[in-house]
């Protein structure tokens, strides 16, 4: 059996815990292979994170609502299907364009790709896309500013609402947490504000998404499907709502490889 990498064993941990509610320290190691020591080091670590919620002997999921929204979880679930979704919006943007993005891993995978495109200008609120491409000189870069959000690794609140409410780009690129064939929702109100802004600045508007968050919803309703002039999704998705979504807007489906 091949060993695992810390990465993919705490990813082994979180979905453990998140399936079943609860876990101790001596399941997680038998999960894992590794020693009871080892185990407690990620637990820790997934703790200060904010991923997971520590308890003595064990660790239990938190809310939905902080683990979905974790930029750090984010970033290492359902990569093949973000960098397929990224390449396929890499098709959007040519040279000299302004380009938005907001903080989702899905718009990281594509913001990753972008110094192949250049020159162009990118704004955007999350600081991984920021670190990203600060080097690259064919890329003007924006960043939006605001209150940090730890969690989100990104900035948000009025500010960041009202900086972005003075921009016009040429294209907006986003992710939500969930879609139905009508509406798309995420589960926290700063967020929503921040992507509605983000939405209204752009020209032409992409939404992208992986087949985990379609046919769900979350606490806040975001905008209607309608409002983005492009969706791109990866499969599998259910031909009934393919074909209520592609009533609203224009629907291409991408191969996750």
């Amino acid at each position: 059996m091949t060993k695992r990498t810390r990465q993919e064993r705490q990813q082994q941990i979180v979905d453990h815990v998140v399936a079943n509610g609860f876990a101790s320290a001596a399941d997680l190691s038998t999960l894992t292979g590794v020693s009871l020591m080892t185990v407690h080091r990620d637990i820790a670590e997934l703790g200060a994170r904010g991923i997971l919620r520590k308890y003595h002997g064990g660790v239990s999921a938190q809310p939905s609502t902080v683990f979905e929204s974790s930029s750090d979880f984010r970033l290492h679930t359902n990569v093949a299907a973000k960098n397929a979704l990224g390449k396929a919006a890499l098709g959007f943007i040519s040279p000299g364009m302004s380009v938005m993005l907001d903080d989702s891993t899905t718009g990281f995978a594509l913001a990753k790709l972008l110094p192949e495109v250049g020159p162009l200008t990118v704004v955007t609120n999350y600081r991984q896309t920021t670190e990203t491409l600060r080097t690259h000189e064919d890329i003007r870069l924006i960043g939006v500013g605001g209150e940090y959000s730890r969690t989100h690794d990104s900035y948000i609140g009025l500010p960041a609402q009202e900086m972005i409410s003075s921009l016009s780009v040429d294209l907006t690129v986003q992710s939500t947490s969930a879609m139905t064939s009508e509406l798309t929702y995420h589960q926290e109100q700063e967020i929503v504000m921040v992507k509605r802004a983000m939405l209204n600045a752009g020209k032409i508007n992409v939404l992208l998404m992986d087949a985990s968050k379609v046919g769900r919803s979350a606490l806040h309703q975001l905008l209607p499907v309608e409002r983005f002039d492009h969706v791109l999704l990866t499969g599998p998705i259910d031909e009934m709502l393919l074909s209520a979504l592609r009533e609203h807007t224009d629907v291409r489906l991408v191969d996750a490889g």
